[in-house]
């Protein structure tokens, strides 16, 4: 019976894992259907977030520590910087260079963490950097380099919230991203009062902030109680590769042959370090 319980568990963790990819993978083809400033539809996504996820937390847990605080201004200068990037340069360009953030953690864990960096990192790195190179080559074309580089920000944003939440030792992701979420709105404030409000762009912020971050980020991470890190990580590359298909079924936006080169060294890399280090951290504790 036990056994059972801990697959049917498990199950569930593999399934809200799923559903959390699938709703992250459609911020791309939303901001892009979007005529609102790129600010504007931040703040209103996480102003609804926000709502979403104070009805989940009910009463947050506050700590103020700096911890806490950077990482709730980090998560906000990576969900703006991720909606600039993809009306400055293709969905597809904008998440796969967010994608890069894991190998920005391991940069800034050796600094700030003190942890020590491994072969496979400076490998990992090196080819990840050799990936992202191939986006700037067809960007000079399109003129979307400015993107590319808001894009590659908002990975080294989400990397830097990441360590925030690893110095947290009683800290809680969504408390933190609560937070953010509410930062993100108050700084957008300005453009939001500007825009003009119709029935198409507040279905497309209601639907961003009610599923795409808020109860997607719920789902997920619920889904870390039952599932290991790596199912998690292995899951998850849902969002970058189906990110950039719902936008070319939708609006013909097609990614560009070295973005598509780019983006499969990059995801392919991740992963391979990610089951790597999973299986290596499994075999020091049997």
């Amino acid at each position: 019976m036990e056994k059972k319980a801990v697959d049917k568990n498990r199950y569930k963790g593999i399934v809200f894992a799923v559903i959390a990819s699938i709703l992250w993978s459609t911020g791309g083809l939303l901001v892009k259907l979007s005529n609102w400033h790129p600010l504007a539809i931040s703040g209103g996504r996480s102003l609804i977030a926000a709502l979403v996820m104070l009805v989940y937390l009910r009463r947050p847990k506050i700590t103020k520590s700096k911890a806490q605080i950077i990482g709730a201004i980090t998560y906000s200068t990576t969900v703006m910087f991720f909606v600039i990037a993809n009306k400055l340069t293709t969905a597809a360009n904008a998440i796969l260079l967010q994608y890069t953030s894991p190998i920005f953690v391991a940069l800034l864990g050796v600094w700030i963490l003190k942890e020590k960096i491994h072969w496979y990192d400076i490998v990992s790195i090196l080819v990840v950097f050799l990936g992202m190179g191939l986006f700037f080559i067809q960007g000079v074309d399109r003129g979307n380099i400015l993107g590319n580089i808001i894009a590659i920000l908002a990975g080294f944003s989400l990397a830097c919230t990441t360590i925030s939440l690893r110095l947290q030792k009683e800290g809680s992701a969504v408390e933190t991203t609560w937070l953010g979420n509410i930062l993100t709105f108050v700084l957008a404030l300005p453009f939001i009062i500007q825009v003009k409000i119709d029935a198409i762009n507040l279905i497309i912020i209601l639907i961003l902030g009610i599923f795409q971050l808020g109860i997607s980020y719920i789902l997920y991470v619920n889904a870390l109680k039952y599932i290991s890190a790596l199912e998690a990580i292995l899951i998850t590359v849902l969002e970058p590769l189906l990110n950039p298909v719902w936008v070319y079924v939708f609006t013909g936006e097609a990614p560009g042959i070295y973005a598509l080169i780019g983006g499969s060294i990059v995801i392919l890399t991740i992963l391979i370090r990610s089951v790597y280090v999973s299986k290596r951290q499994v075999a020091k504790e049997d």
